[in-house]
């Protein structure tokens, strides 16, 4: 078993609302690396980061994701940081991977800059934002099949844009 399509972006992207809903239309189950992690670690992932530090944090993350790849066979929509990992990159090149790609204005105001979010906390979270844009873009691009630009597109539309990226050869069947 393994996913139809993996959900890959930054904070902002739409990861959370698109995922979904891009199960629905492929008519498959939908699952959320994040909320893997919590329920393995029984805590918030914010505390994770502020209690354990962020290495902690991505070796768990890498844990759970490497588990998903391999017994989720819906949309699995995965954390903005999973596929910094050289050990989730190399999974990842066995699946169909969506790269929901948002730009700087759109990536803020979607996100709020939330304090939830423990990356984008501190003194000036807009260029946190765009400095862990510029950092993992790459990284989002190297990992993808296809990539959607989100930054003016409902998430109605973006899940179009996705079915319609994904050619009939293209997304993993069952």
């Amino acid at each position: 078993m393994s996913p139809r399509a993996v959900v890959v972006g930054p904070p902002g992207s739409g990861k959370s609302t698109v995922g979904p809903m891009l199960a629905a239309a492929l008519d498959v189950p939908f699952r959320d690396s994040d909320d893997d992690i919590v329920t393995r670690a029984g805590r918030p992932i914010a505390d994770i980061f502020a209690e354990d530090g962020e290495p902690a944090f991505r070796a768990l993350e890498e844990e759970v994701v490497a588990t998903a790849l391999e017994e989720h066979d819906g949309v699995l929509s995965l954390g903005g940081g999973a596929p910094l990992t050289p050990g989730t990159r190399a999974r990842l090149a066995q699946h169909t991977v969506v790269f929901l790609n948002v730009g700087l204005a759109a990536g803020v105001q979607r996100t709020g800059l939330s304090t939830a979010r423990p990356l984008l906390a501190g003194v000036n979270p807009r260029a946190t934002f765009k400095t862990l844009l510029d950092a993992r873009l790459p990284v989002y691009r190297e990992v993808a099949t296809v990539e959607i630009e989100t930054d003016h597109r409902s998430p109605d539309e973006v899940v179009a844009a996705v079915l319609a990226a994904l050619k009939p050869g293209q997304v993993r069947q069952q």
